[in-house]
């Protein structure tokens, strides 16, 4: 599913559950929510300030609009 996120965060938030560390999605892009799947990575090549959808296949595309009421995570 295709979804527009303005991503605030770099990388996944770290829990250490029962000894065993995971990793909670901040981007927005992990298509195993809750939990990191590493497409953050996907996100390195984005400019600051500028906001991007990605389609099924990960690929981002800029949005012209700036959606001022967006939710941000």
């Amino acid at each position: 599913m295709a979804r527009i996120v303005k991503r605030t965060h770099t990388g996944p938030y770290k829990l250490e559950i029962g000894g065993e560390e995971k990793f909670l999605c901040r981007c927005g892009l992990s298509k195993n929510q809750p939990f990191c799947d590493g497409s953050h990575k996907l996100a390195r090549s984005e400019d600051a300030g500028k906001l991007y959808w990605y389609d099924d296949a990960g690929q981002p595309h800029e949005v012209a609009d700036a959606f001022s009421g967006i939710r941000t995570f």
